[in-house]
């Protein structure tokens, strides 16, 4: 094997990880954060507001990631430089670079399979301790902030280790709009030196690391947060 290369580009590496990391946790948070209303509503309504939450969570969950990715890149992206000064305007550097587009796809992947994830979880949550904090006079905000969404979550946090490392999987996709992540430094590393399989092997390695630090630390979190019977 040739490792020759590497030292010169270990500065493209450290970049490439830096989007990565950040693809992912800005997608993981954003996502997390729309999961929980859209979970929400599929249990609680109006019915206008369960509809359209089940029908993003359908289209989500029954598409490509990489068609949705695309979809917004290629499609939603493609009318902004038509439109008269947006050359010109504030938001160009944002709308002209793929990360954005990425970031916006992972996010909404994200928070349609949280979604369904949220919706069982509230489901999941008990009846009696609900009827409970009614009981004692807590408002239906006092009931979701501190009864509900805190049991909910306790509920799906064993599964949340591995959504996140799927996340983690799915970031190679933002390759194909030009965000160079580790995937885009290593399309450049073999497209100046003509190597293949010795940078696909470093950047395996560096995935199954970072899904091991993943994986440790949210087994750390469930031993902290123990799940009440």
């Amino acid at each position: 094997m040739n490792w020759e290369w590497l030292p010169h580009y270990i500065p493209l590496l450290i970049h490439g990880l830096y989007l990565t990391l950040v693809l992912l946790v800005s997608s993981v948070v954003i996502g997390g954060i729309m999961a929980v209303p859209i979970g929400l509503v599929q249990v609680t309504g109006p019915w206008p507001l369960k509809v359209l939450a089940k029908a993003f969570c359908t289209f989500i969950r029954g598409t490509p990631l990489l068609i949705q990715l695309w979809l917004l890149y290629y499609g939603v992206g493609s009318l902004f430089p038509g439109i008269p000064g947006i050359r010109d305007s504030f938001l160009w550097p944002i709308l002209r670079e793929g990360f954005y587009y990425a970031v916006l796809a992972f996010s909404l992947s994200f928070a349609g399979y949280e979604g369904e994830v949220m919706r069982g979880a509230f489901l999941g949550v008990p009846r009696g301790e609900l009827e409970a904090a009614r009981a004692i006079g807590m408002s239906p905000w006092k009931v979701l902030t501190r009864v509900w969404l805190p049991r909910a979550v306790r509920l799906v946090l064993p599964t949340l280790a591995g959504e996140i490392v799927g996340q983690l999987k799915s970031t190679p996709l933002a390759f194909t709009v030009t965000v160079m992540d580790l995937m885009g430094a290593r399309a450049k590393i073999s497209s100046d030196t003509y190597i293949m399989y010795e940078p696909l092997i470093l950047i395996a390695v560096i995935y199954m690391i970072l899904t091991f630090f993943i994986t440790r630390a949210f087994n750390y979190l469930e031993r902290l947060v123990p799940q009440r019977r």
